[in-house]
């Protein structure tokens, strides 16, 4: 059979449509036979394989974050059934809502496109007759795409299936779940074709949102250091903090100013790159922060007021910190009055704003700021672990999370401290640099910490909060399950 939806897609997708149906009579000589010929087809694949991107970050990933101890949603749409841990195996309430795109249905649908997609180019690209080095990249990419979209499904679902071929009849779809072991090994085995195909930041034109070498390794050491494999974690850490590539920008503030996302990108390794041009493939993950549109323009032109860090994750900054000046307990609005915490919101008097995300002159709904998802400060702290993983609290270690502390304007980290306390310091300060990016529910969860952390972030609007331990993954989508028979439901959900 062939493959007439995949390719179908990829045309539509790469020409800005947003939806996608087989239509036989018309389309019928389109076919994964005679469309990968050329390096057109090549460049146009591969776009389609970026798509899922979009969907992963208009609110998927990011919906992570209302489960922490850091971020809360106001309590609508569905969105605070992962702050009370009220969501079930068919994602009920956020489909009541239409809020499918919010949940980890959206991320096991695009990760799974992404994957498929990614497959038809490692299948078909090698046989095109090309430029040798752009046709290197192209399969870099794929390789790095693959292994971040399986990277994403495992963190979020435990035990996924594992696919690196793509679906040429209707059995190929059908396939049983792989061990994390089994999915890791399949990450690094992606992650190190990628790192072989691609060409470091330093010398590529660059492409924004397309990884770089480095940003292969930055993925890998992160994988690494989630997959217990704490000397691959600090090998591939090292190996981009000593590539020149990236740095820390000298001030924390500037990696989240929209007018400095071009200097950002010497710390960004890799973001989603948001443009605030209509139509547009953008993020609606900027307009939930900051107060609603009608009280000011600071946050941008269309906030909805929908998102706040927790009082306590404020009052847990050194006021020395300068990473607490991208949160803020007051706004100024458009008359230029000074807008008290008590009335931010009316749905709380402890509302604190999470300013990361502003854009000013956002387009309506469209923001230009970029959101990153693995920066340098992230490698330094990943490798600030898996030093301690294997060398318990050493020079080494501290020299790596102090380079962290030192740029947000704090002292060196206490010495002395035994490895689990020194490892429990490096959960905390990715805590304060991490902050509402899409990073700390799954700090909580491969440690462990999210069922003594989570029952004590608590507030007026969610006073109690009690996660259980089949919250450490969540459900695959009853959907998914009941459409391949191969497919079982995790085991806590069953």
């Amino acid at each position: 059979m062939k493959n007439l939806l995949s390719i179908l897609c990829v045309i539509w997708l790469a020409f800005g449509l947003t939806s996608c149906e087989l239509q036989e009579d018309v389309y019928s000589s389109i076919t994964t036979d005679n469309f990968f010929q050329t390096a057109g087809d090549a460049e146009t694949a591969l776009i389609a394989a970026y798509d899922p991107m979009a969907d992963l970050f208009n609110a998927a990933t990011h919906s992570s974050d209302f489960g922490t101890d850091q971020i809360y949603p106001r309590p609508v749409v569905a969105r605070d059934t992962y702050t009370l841990f009220t969501y079930d195996q068919n994602y009920s309430s956020q489909k009541s809502f239409g809020r499918t795109f919010e949940s980890p249905f959206q991320t096991w649908t695009s990760c799974y496109a992404g994957i498929e997609r990614a497959n038809w180019i490692l299948d078909k690209v090698p046989t095109i007759v090309m430029d040798q080095t752009r046709k290197s990249s192209i399969l870099g990419e794929a390789y790095f795409l693959r292994a971040f979209y399986l990277w994403m499904l495992t963190k979020n679902f435990g035990d996924v299936v594992i696919k690196t071929a793509p679906s040429k009849s209707e059995l190929d779809a059908y396939n049983p779940k792989s061990s994390m072991a089994e999915v890791y090994g399949q990450i690094f085995e992606d992650l190190d074709l990628a790192v072989m195909n691609l060409t470091s930041y330093a010398t590529q034109t660059p492409q924004f949102g397309r990884p770089s070498k480095e940003a292969a390794m930055a993925l890998y050491a992160k994988a690494a250091l989630y997959g217990g494999e704490f000397q691959t974690s600090l090998d591939m850490a090292e190996a981009v903090i000593n590539s020149g590539s990236y740095r820390l920008l000298d001030s924390v503030e500037d990696v989240f100013d929209v007018d400095k996302e071009t200097e950002a990108r010497a710390e960004n390794i890799w973001s989603y790159e948001s443009i605030s041009a209509v139509p547009g493939r953008g993020t609606q993950v900027p307009s939930l922060y900051g107060p609603a549109s009608s009280s000011g323009p600071e946050y941008g032109n269309s906030s909805y007021g929908s998102a706040f860090a927790y009082q306590s994750f404020y009052d847990s900054f050194d006021p020395k910190d300068q990473r607490r000046n991208l949160l803020a307990t007051s706004y100024i609005n458009k008359s230029g009055v000074v807008v008290p915490q008590e009335k931010i919101t009316p749905v709380t008097k402890d509302g604190v704003l999470v300013g990361k995300f502003k854009d000013p002159n956002s387009n309506g709904n469209s923001y230009a700021i970029n959101l990153p998802i693995i920066r340098m400060a992230d490698v330094y702290l990943i490798a600030a672990e898996a030093e301690a993983k294997l060398n318990g609290s050493s020079s080494k270690a501290y020299g790596f999370i102090d380079k962290v502390r030192n740029r947000a304007g704090l002292d060196d980290l206490n010495a002395g401290l035994g490895k689990e306390e020194f490892i429990n310091a490096v959960i905390q300060e990715r805590s304060w640099e991490l902050f509402g990016e899409a990073d700390r529910w799954y700090d909580l969860t491969r440690t462990g910490k999210f069922l003594t952390v989570i029952p004590t972030a608590v507030n007026s609007i969610f006073p109690v909060r009690k996660p259980e331990p089949k919250h450490r993954y969540f459900p695959i989508p009853l959907d998914e399950v009941n459409a391949n028979p191969l497919l079982e439901q995790n085991p806590d959900w069953r």
